[in-house]
């Protein structure tokens, strides 16, 4: 009778052995995917504050780009410019009222 229960309690500790390993391995594999999901995201991460910064650029290009046309329209022709400014903000509030 000794026999087999030396016998159960050494296919018990196989099977706990054998399980343990499993979960070993699967979690390793799954600190491989997250690894992987994380390196991935990092980069989506840069890619869009490189897009941002890009865009900002370009903003501020286009900022520079109108000042100077106004500006340069103010100086040739101070009331046409006056006048396309009170017709936008007669749009701008029509359209705030609306």
């Amino acid at each position: 009778m000794a026999t087999a229960t030396n016998y159960s309690n050494a296919n018990r500790d196989d099977a706990t052995r054998d399980a343990a390993s499993r979960v070993g391995d699967m979690s390793d594999k799954a600190g491989k995917h997250i690894d992987r999901a994380l390196d991935s995201a990092e980069g989506v991460a840069r890619q869009v504050a490189d897009q941002g910064r890009e865009a900002s650029e370009r903003v501020g290009e286009v900022a520079g780009n109108i000042r100077g046309a106004v500006d340069k329209s103010v100086k040739d022709q101070p009331m046409a410019t006056l006048a396309v400014a009170a017709a936008m903000g007669f749009v701008l509030g029509a359209l705030w009222k609306s």
